[in-house]
């Protein structure tokens, strides 16, 4: 009997420590993937605002790889909706088109500026981005996969999987990625001003542009 007991609590013991380190381990999970994920964002939604207006630093870098002006009209348009897409609740599979437009964005403009003999001062921003984009791809919640690609199938979302559940398909969830989306275009605008001048000098800088 005691043998049984000594046996049980070490069970106890061993199952209560593999439940902490899930929970250790889905904390990180989440905190990681909601990082990466308001820095992708964050960079969508100035990004949008820089193109949209467009400021000079856009014009420049336009120029500088050979691109045609109205392109910065089409990619900020389409960072509006990327940026939508990825912080709004659910919306699994405009989700997956988002996450790869934002890839094919930020990696197309690291092999734009290679192809032109840039170096890595002019890129590297471009490539951090494309690896966060990867990094909160794979690190997104079930509710926010399709069926398919979820980690653990026999779970639904209502368990709150991987440790990073919002309110999905709830008034509060589109209140929080609407609330969160009105911040970064604020600061994205408030911030322009002071934007173009250091866009500016870094275009001088890197030669583009006399002074």
């Amino acid at each position: 009997m005691a043998m049984t007991n000594v046996f049980q609590r070490a069970t106890d013991e061993k199952s209560a420590t593999v439940a902490r380190n899930n929970r250790n381990s889905s904390r990180i999970r989440s905190i990681a993937f909601w990082v990466t994920t308001l820095v992708i964002v964050f960079e969508l939604v100035a990004g949008s605002v820089w193109n949209l207006v467009p400021i000079e630093w856009i014009e420049i870098q336009l120029q500088h790889l050979g691109y045609p002006h109205f392109l910065a009209y089409v990619l900020g348009a389409w960072q509006v909706g990327a940026a939508v897409a990825i912080i709004a609740p659910g919306l699994p599979l405009i989700k997956e088109w988002a996450y790869a437009g934002a890839f094919f964005l930020w990696s197309g403009a690291v092999a734009s500026h290679l192809a032109v003999g840039d170096g890595i001062e002019s890129w590297s921003g471009a490539m951090m981005f494309a690896i966060c984009a990867i990094a909160s791809w794979m690190l997104r919640p079930a509710d926010r996969r399709l069926p398919r690609t979820r980690l653990r199938p026999d779970r639904t979302a209502d368990a709150g999987q991987d440790g990073a559940r919002l309110p999905e398909s709830s008034v509060r969830g589109w209140a929080v990625a609407i609330g969160v989306l009105v911040v970064l275009y604020a600061v994205s605008f408030l911030t322009l001003p002071v934007v173009e001048d250091v866009m500016h000098e870094n275009a001088i800088q890197l030669g583009w542009i006399e002074d």
